[in-house]
């Protein structure tokens, strides 16, 4: 069985190691723009089974060519290489877990041409969208009748500082665009948007982490797939108490906006100088970070108003060298990778994975998880 990888930053090295790992996959390629990013992830692997592979990922027709022969892809790209890497993966054949659940309508339509080729897409399958997706899946399946489902994450630093308490772990770029989108949500089986930064509420996680704020963001694909099976679906962002109302101010003047601006003659946005602005106030003392997730599931089940609820709260991994975020990020997609190429998944088309790990599937592809060192708090509680 070979599995492709496509990126090798901190987070596609991490599926790489992983998948090295399992038994029943004989071979691993590593693709990047870089050999010194490839060199790297191969040195950090330290498995006969991975090889790598310089090539260009700028396209549909450039990733095509690295699918060839691969049974199994997994996409850890950037948003703009999303679509591209879908197709591409549909024109070799080649099932793919792309970790980007952004553009989900778009991805949705190549449902019959995924189909077609036998294969399966697993759009957005992470920590958020991932996790949270099926962990809100099989909450609503546990109930007679759901009424509210939460979904609520955040990658927040250990060590917070002033003044935004918060440092950034992939890309500033991507965290002010989430900051500046209107929030898709689900209500009463319609699709509903939802103000950028709006529905502030305090929350308390265990120790180490403590107080914090959430407001809601993009719900992805669940808005779409649990619609129909939840009377209320949306999801939040985690940060430290503080951030959320400095970045609403900054949002009310403008400066997260993408309009283009002309300053003396070039041609800038307002949100492309914050982002210069802040990047030195979001880079923080230390790499150094915690990972927070919670799920609440409300509803009825043989008469009785009951919430489920699964907490995580993931740390820095010193054993592995990288960060909670990336670990969080890499581990589904690797294990679920694994599914597919054991034929523990059997699907064909654009899938969600909410719609695959609940039920029968959901507590061995958890127990995984947390024989990898993700763990869960899980309880049931009967509200009335």
């Amino acid at each position: 069985m070979h599995i492709v990888v496509l990126g090798t930053g901190m987070i596609g090295t991490t599926v790489v190691s992983e998948l090295a790992k399992f038994d029943g996959i004989d071979k691993i390629t590593a693709v990047d723009v870089r050999q010194e990013s490839i060199d790297k992830c191969i040195e950090i692997a330290n498995s006969e089974k991975v090889s790598g592979r310089v090539a260009s990922l700028a396209s549909e027709e450039d990733i095509a060519k690295v699918l060839k022969d691969a049974d199994v892809a997994v996409a850890c790209l950037p948003h703009s290489l999303s679509l591209p890497a879908i197709k591409a993966a549909i024109s070799q054949k080649c099932n793919l877990v792309d970790l980007v659940g952004s553009k989900y309508v778009e991805k949705k339509e190549l449902h019959k041409e995924a189909q077609d080729a036998g294969i399966i897409i697993v759009p957005g399958c992470g920590v958020a969208p991932g996790i949270t997706n099926f962990l809100a899946a099989q909450g609503i399946e546990l109930l007679d009748e759901a009424e509210e489902a939460v979904m609520i994450c955040g990658g927040i630093p250990r060590h917070p500082v002033e003044p935004l308490w918060y440092q950034v772990v992939f890309r500033l770029e991507s965290v002010l665009g989430l900051y500046g989108k209107p929030a898709l949500a689900a209500e009463n089986g319609n699709l509903v948007e939802l103000p950028p930064l709006s529905g502030l509420e305090e929350l308390t996680f265990a120790s180490p982490v403590g107080l914090c704020e959430a407001v809601v963001t993009d719900a992805h694909s669940t808005a779409y797939t649990l619609k129909d099976k939840v009377t209320k679906l949306y999801e939040k962002t985690v940060r430290y108490p503080g951030h959320w109302n400095k970045m609403r101010v900054l949002a009310e003047l403008g400066y997260l906006d993408d309009t283009p601006l002309e300053i003396e003659g070039i041609v800038t946005t307002p949100r492309a100088i914050s982002e210069k602005i802040l990047l030195p106030k979001m880079t923080g003392i230390s790499n150094e970070d915690i990972t927070v997730v919670r799920v609440e599931v409300t509803g009825k089940k043989n008469g009785k108003k009951v919430k489920h609820q699964w907490d995580m709260i993931d740390l820095y991994d010193h054993g592995r060298g990288i960060t909670s975020m990336a670990k969080t990020t890499a581990l589904p997609a690797a294990v679920f990778a694994k599914w597919i190429a054991n034929k523990s998944v059997t699907e064909t088309g654009i899938v969600a994975v909410e719609e695959v790990i609940i039920n029968d599937r959901f507590q061995p592809f958890i127990d995984e998880l947390e024989g990898l060192g993700i763990s869960f708090e899980y309880k049931e509680e009967v509200l009335d």
